[in-house]
C-alpha cells in the first residue's frame, strides 16, 4: 500500500529528530513495517495529545512505524486497522462504567447481557479481550464487591470460555486525585486476582496498568511475574506524571519490557500515557516504542 498519507506527516515530523531516519526511508522505499522486539505494542487514544492525524493516518504512521495494534476501536474502524495490519487489541461493550460495574448486582443482568454481545464482537473482530468496569463503592465495603463481581463473572465465564475471549477488570488508583478514580473498587491488584480465582475461569483476568499498580501497590516485575496466569492485557505509562515512558520517570520501562519477555507474555503491552507540554506527540510514540523493543 503506498504511504502517501504517512509520508507527509512523517518527513515533517522528521526535521525533529534523526531518530526518524530510518522510519522516513522505509516510506519513501515504500518497504515493509520495521517490526522489531518481542512484545505486541498498541496504543491508546490519549498518545496522540493534539494531533489532527485522521484514524486511518494514526494507523498508517503506527504500522510504519511497528506497532502491532489498537486499544478500544469503534467497529467502524476495524477494517481500516486491517487494511494496516493491525489489530484490534481491546475492545469495549459489557454494559459498565467507572461508576456502575460489576458490583452493582442490580445490573447484573443487564451486563450479562451486554456482555454476550460483547464477546460475540470481539470474535467477529478478531480482538481476544474485552473490558469490564468493576465500578464505584460508594459505601459499598470492597468484600461485598468482591463477591458481587464473582457472581457476575461466573455467569459470564462459561460463555468467554466458549468463545475464546478474556474478560478483563482494569486496576485503577485512588490516590492521585487528578486520575478522578478515587472511589474504585479496584484500587488494589490484589483485589483483581482474588476476583480471578474465585470465578474459576482461565477467561476471566485483569488488565495490569503499571502506572497504577506502582502507585497503589508497588512491586510492579514481581507482581506481575507471580500473577501472570490472571493477566492477558498491559498497560504503561510514566510515574507519576502519566506522561511518557522516558528516563524522566521512575519506572525504568526498558528493564519492566524485558522482564515481560522474559516472562513469555503473549499479550499486548499499550501505551496510555499523554504527552508531556511542549513535546512532539509523534516523536514520543516513536521513542516510546522504541523503549518497549527487546
Amino acid at each position: 500500500m503506498a504511504l502517501s498519507l504517512s509520508r507527509r506527516k512523517l518527513l515533517a515530523a522528521a526535521s525533529a529528530s534523526a531518530f526518524f531516519a530510518p522510519y522516513v526511508h522505509a516510506a519513501e522505499e515504500k518497504t515493509a513495517p520495521i517490526r522489531q522486539g518481542r512484545l505486541r505494542q498498541s496504543v491508546m487514544s490519549s498518545v496522540w495529545g493534539n494531533t489532527r492525524f485522521s484514524f486511518e493516518e494514526r494507523c498508517e504512521l503506527l504500522s510504519l512505524l511497528g506497532f502491532s495494534g489498537v486499544d478500544l476501536p469503534a467497529p467502524n474502524q476495524l477494517s481500516i486497522l486491517q487494511d494496516y495490519g493491525l489489530g484490534a487489541a481491546l475492545m469495549t461493550g459489557t454494559g459498565t462504567s467507572f461508576q456502575d460495574g460489576l458490583i452493582r448486582r442490580e445490573l447484573h443482568d443487564k451486563i450479562e447481557e451486554a456482555t454476550r454481545a460483547g464477546i460475540d464482537m470481539c470474535v467477529a473482530a478478531g480482538c481476544p479481550t474485552l473490558i469490564a468496569m468493576p465500578g464505584e463503592r460508594r459505601g459499598m465495603s470492597r468484600e461485598e464487591g468482591r463477591d458481587n463481581a464473582i457472581e457476575i463473572l461466573r455467569r459470564i465465564a462459561p460463555y468467554a470460555e466458549e468463545k475464546g475471549i478474556n474478560v478483563c477488570m482494569e486496576v485503577t488508583n485512588s490516590k492521585v486525585v487528578a486520575d478522578a478514580r478515587t472511589d474504585q473498587v479496584f484500587d488494589n491488584i490484589n483485589w483483581g486476582f482474588d476476583v480471578c480465582r474465585g470465578t474459576g475461569s482461565s477467561r476471566i483476568k485483569v488488565l495490569y496498568d503499571c502506572y497504577h499498580v506502582q502507585i497503589a501497590n508497588g512491586d510492579v516485575v514481581r507482581t506481575l511475574r507471580d500473577n501472570l496466569d490472571l493477566v492477558c492485557h498491559i498497560h504503561v505509562a510514566g510515574v507519576p506524571s502519566r506522561e511518557e515512558i522516558d528516563a524522566n520517570q521512575e519506572l525504568n520501562y526498558r528493564y519492566i519490557a524485558q522482564q515481560i519477555a522474559d516472562m513469555g507474555y503473549k499479550g499486548y503491552v499499550s501505551h496510555e500515557w499523554r504527552p508531556g507540554a511542549g513535546r512532539n506527540p509523534l516523536l514520543s510514540i516513536a521513542t516510546c516504542f522504541d523503549i518497549l523493543v527487546v
